[in-house]
């Protein structure tokens, strides 16, 4: 299940890049608009600006704007980012992988299920990306 934190990331990301024409968004305009708590919300495009995905600039015009392209920002970097592994099991995971301690992974039906649930979503989440949340 995705989290406050993630779902509102993907909603402040697809609100910016709907209206990316109009130039760098104020946080209390996308905060009011999405209905996000203004000081989480903060913290979530600091976030995404620190990775390089968002850029802000201060004073009269100011905001949070695209660094990157929401074309090519794709999905599974926003999760990976807010939320860690995309994986729903450490021992199966790409990025964030850590052995189970109680389990053999070659004979374990459940780790090979959860590959293949890793995989499906992968394929999904790298394969969509900002512009397809915002319908372009």
């Amino acid at each position: 299940m995705l989290s406050k934190k993630t779902q509102y990331a993907f909603k402040a990301l697809t609100y910016m890049a709907e209206r990316k024409k109009e130039g760098p968004m104020l946080i209390a305009e996308i905060a009011k608009k999405k209905r996000i708590p203004l000081k989480f919300l903060e913290n979530i495009l600091l976030e995404l600006k620190k990775a390089g995905l968002l850029d802000s600039k201060k004073g009269k015009g100011g905001g949070y704007f695209f660094k990157q392209d929401p074309e090519k920002i794709r999905l599974a970097q926003v999760m990976r980012l807010i939320e860690g592994p995309i994986a729903l099991l450490p021992c199966v995971s790409l990025n964030f992988y850590e052995k189970c301690k109680d389990c053999d992974e070659k004979k374990c039906g459940l780790n090979k299920v959860m590959i293949q649930v890793r995989d499906n979503t992968l394929l999904i989440l790298e394969n969509k990306t900002v512009n397809d949340l915002a319908g372009k």
